[in-house]
Formats: C-alpha cells, sequence, structure tokens
C-alpha cells in the first residue's frame, strides 16, 4: 500500500525564518481543516505555524476573493536585493496605498507593553514639520489623491504642532484624514476635542479601545483607561466627531469580549465601526508568546460570528485587495438599528461561475456597486454613497433618505504579517503603507519588521547575504 502524508499539500511559498529573518522557501498544507505553513531554515531549522483555523475560508480567500492590482502612479525604489529588502515601494509591489500613515513622533505618554513602535515617555523626539510635508506630498505622488492617510506615532496628538499638521493634511487633495489616538487629550481637554471638531467631515479618530475591563488595559497598556476611554467617548459625541474604535486583541485576555465591544460601539452615535487587530509579533511585545498567544484572522472572525448574533458568515468577507490580511462586514444603522449588508447579495451574485471568477453577473449597476462598497481604496464618505448605490439595486431594500456617513457600520479584521505568518505572495499585496522621512512609502508589515529605527544594522547584514549568494 502507498504511503500517503496525512495532510493535503496546497502550495509552496516563500516566506522568512521566525528567527534571522532570512528568506526560506516554504509550504502550505492543509490537515484537518486548519491551514499550516511549514517552513525550514538551514541555520535554526524547522518551524510550523498556524495560518487559519479554517480551511474554507482561507481557500475563498486565495481563490474567489481577489482582484486586479491597483498599482501607484509611480514607484520608489529600484529592485536589487529582491522582496521583501528592496522595500519603498518597488515595482515587484502589486497593491497601491489604500491607507497611508505618516509618523510623526516616537513620543508617547503611556509605554504599552504591546506596541510596533517601541514608543513611550523614554523617546522625547518629534518630527519637524518640513520633514512631514515632505512625506505627506510623498504620498501625494504616489496616489495622485490619496484615499485614507492616517496621522499616527507615538501619541500624535503631543505633538507640539499638532494642528498646524492637520492643516497641512487638510490642504492636500487627501479624501480621508484620520488620527490614531490612545484619547488621553480627548478625554480632559474639552477645548481640544472643540478644535478637533472643526475638521470635519473627511476626519476620523483611530481610538485605542481594547476593552471593556480595567484588568485587558493593565495588561496591553499598562495603565487602566476604562474611564478615559468612555470620557473620550462622551467627548466625541458630544461633538459628533467620527470615530473607529481598534481593538488590539490578544488570545486568553480579550478575544472573548469582542461581540460586547461591537454591541457597546452600537450604542454610541459617534461610532462608526470597530476595528480588530491581532497582535503582530514586532516592535515592543513583553508578555506575549507567538506559540500561545497568536491569532490569526480566521480566528478572530470565528470568535466574531460566536459572539455577536447580528452579523452571520456570509456577512464577514474578504477584502478582495488584500483578501489573506482584512476581513470586512458592513451594516447600516438605522433607526437604532442594524442592518447587516454584506449577507444580503446572494453568493452567486458575488461569485458565479467557477474559480477566480469574480461577480459576473448579468446586472452591471450591482456588479459597479459591490466592487464600490468593498473596496478599501474609497474614502468612507464615498463609501457611505456606494451604500446607497447598493441599496438601490437590491429590491427588497429601500435606501433611508438622508443616508450619510452617520449611518455605516462597519466591522474590519486587519491581520498585520509578521515573521511567523510572513508569506511573500500576500506580503507583495499589502495595502496599508506607511511615509518614510525620505520619501519613500513601505509596507506596513515590512516596516515593523525591517525597517523601523534599531532594525537597519539586521537589514543590512541580510542584503549582505543576498549580495554574497549572488557573486556565488
Amino acid at each position: 500500500m502507498a504511503k500517503v502524508r496525512p495532510y493535503l499539500f496546497y502550495d509552496s511559498a516563500i516566506s522568512v525564518c521566525g528567527t534571522c529573518l532570512r528568506r526560506v522557501e516554504a509550504t502550505i498544507l492543509i490537515k484537518e481543516g486548519r491551514v499550516y505553513m511549514d517552513k525550514w531554515c538551514p541555520q535554526h531549522g524547522e518551524q510550523r505555524v498556524l495560518i487559519a483555523d479554517d480551511a474554507d475560508y482561507y481557500r475563498l480567500c486565495r481563490e474567489v476573493f481577489i482582484k486586479a492590482p491597483e498599482l501607484p502612479r509611480r514607484f520608489n525604489t529600484l529592485r536589487h536585493w529582491g522582496c521583501p529588502y528592496d522595500c519603498g515601494l518597488c515595482p515587484e509591489h502589486m497593491q497601491h496605498s489604500c491607507l497611508t500613515l505618516v509618523e510623526v513622533t516616537d513620543h508617547c505618554n503611556l509605554r504599552c507593553p504591546i506596541c510596533y513602535a517601541d514608543s513611550g515617555p523614554h523617546r522625547p523626539g518629534y518630527r519637524d514639520m518640513a520633514t512631514i510635508e515632505t512625506m505627506l506630498d510623498a504620498i501625494v505622488a504616489n496616489e495622485g489623491e490619496p484615499d485614507v492617510v492616517q496621522i499616527s506615532g507615538g501619541e500624535p496628538t503631543l505633538h507640539p504642532q499638532f494642528f498646524d499638521i492637520l492643516d497641512a493634511a487638510k490642504a492636500r487633495p487627501i479624501k480621508h484624514l484620520m488620527v490614531n489616538t490612545n484619547g488621553l487629550r480627548i478625554a480632559k481637554e474639552p477645548a481640544f476635542v472643540e478644535r478637533l471638531a472643526a475638521y470635519m467631515p473627511g476626519f476620523e479618530l483611530y481610538l485605542q479601545f481594547d476593552s471593556l475591563r480595567d484588568e485587558v488595559h493593565q495588561v496591553l497598556r499598562g495603565a487602566r483607561l476604562r474611564d478615559i476611554r468612555l470620557q473620550a467617548l462622551d467627548a466625541l459625541n458630544r461633538h459628533g466627531i467620527s470615530t473607529t474604535l481598534v481593538v488590539t486583541v490578544k488570545k486568553g485576555l480579550n478575544d472573548h469580549e469582542l461581540g460586547e465591544i461591537i454591541d457597546f460601539a452600537l450604542t454610541q452615535p459617534c461610532v462608526r465601526g470597530v476595528t480588530f487587530q491581532p497582535i503582530q509579533n514586532a516592535g515592543r511585545t513583553e508578555n506575549y508568546d507567538p506559540a500561545r498567544d497568536r491569532l490569526t484572522l480566521s480566528e478572530v472572525r470565528r470568535r466574531i460570528l460566536d459572539q455577536c448574533p447580528l452579523f452571520k458568515p456570509e456577512d464577514l468577507i474578504p477584502v478582495p485587495c488584500h483578501p489573506d490580511s482584512l476581513a470586512m462586514a458592513y451594516a447600516l444603522k438605522v433607526d437604532g438599528r442594524l442592518m447587516p449588508l454584506t449577507g444580503m447579495v446572494p453568493p452567486q451574485v458575488l461569485i458565479e461561475g467557477g474559480r477566480n471568477s469574480i461577480v459576473l453577473e448579468k446586472d452591471s449597476g450591482l456588479h459597479e456597486a459591490i466592487f464600490k462598497l468593498f473596496a478599501t481604496n474609497h474614502s468612507p464618505e464615498s463609501q457611505a454613497c456606494s451604500l446607497s448605490d447598493l441599496l438601490c439595486c437590491l429590491p427588497q431594500v429601500m435606501a433611508p433618505e438622508g443616508l450619510d456617513y452617520r449611518n455605516v457600520f462597519r466591522v474590519l479584521i486587519m491581520d498585520f504579517i509578521d515573521a511567523e505568518s510572513f508569506d511573500l505572495r500576500s506580503v507583495k499585496k499589502s495595502c496599508v503603507h506607511i511615509a518614510q522621512p525620505d520619501g519613500t512609502i513601505v509596507p506596513f508589515d515590512t516596516y515593523n519588521l525591517f525597517y523601523r529605527d534599531g532594525h537597519r544594522e539586521r537589514l543590512e547584514a541580510l542584503r549582505a547575504m543576498v549580495d554574497r549568494g549572488n557573486a556565488e
């Protein structure tokens, strides 16, 4: 009898060693409904990483929810060492910037045990306005009219020229401006919030909101912040400032309250949705063990569906520009009720035919509306219009009069790629990028692994390894 391996071989991949970050070959395999990446490094041996706990969903991402890449107007670096050692964006990258971050400081009034940027009170520096404007200009040059630009840090609201930064961004053709914040100034300074409101519309806060429980904040943020978060939301509600709640998710700590956070968000008039981000193993990761604490996108999706009966599996679907790392559900808030939208479109309409065949239905109006809705390269205001268009295309739903961004509610899972889950195919499709002071634009995933302060020496060593291999 022939010997049979106890798994399905699905694909080959290029990854990096979880220890030294050198490029290594990998295998994607499916076993007992779960998807794993097996890789081997000549120096550090074998590693097996869980990629998804739902093989059917993983295959849906790989085989169905795909779209033609949308490129930036220009590339910023040449190819020399190969992906991911040439980031900036190089011609190997397959997706433009749906969202671009501008980090204006490494300083922060918290020292979170979990932080991509290793920010904190111990890092007092601020980027000057000339550098920040160079970064903004680079984004505009790459995108023409950037869809979403997020001012980040550190804690960006501490920058002494914070409002000058917002003015500079607003002076450029950016469709939607966001500020990533821990909310401390918003909770404590009424005049500061009032001034923020002047930047509406086309402006939104990306507010840390990991839990409704102080003990979770203590673990993830190093402080008991429940009351601060609630005070910040009260202030944002008073001024009607659009807000997304951002939840860093750690297995066994707060992954049991995702549905509760969604329910809470629905009671807040200013909140337009919740973004869930499983911890990426990069930056400062105190008390985090990837083997014990790592969560995949499909695991977070399963928890949301189990804890929030408002959404069904067909409502929370892959985002076609980067389906490996993004899943989204859209809904409308109307008269205090939530109306999920994604699942209203029959599967045979979304996907007709077979593999790799996307939305080939006869109704071209529905075709256009669906892709407007689920493309992340639209500003939230334009998405609100697209929601109205989609509702008009579906005869069983009447589009409410006066529909606008206040009626939008979205749930997004954003799973950043780290050394454990690194798949070069997926990295090349990343659409969340970050601007650098030299005018280059780098995928956020690879930036955290290779390009942040303190990583340059390791990156140069990896590049030298490639050079030696090419010379041989």
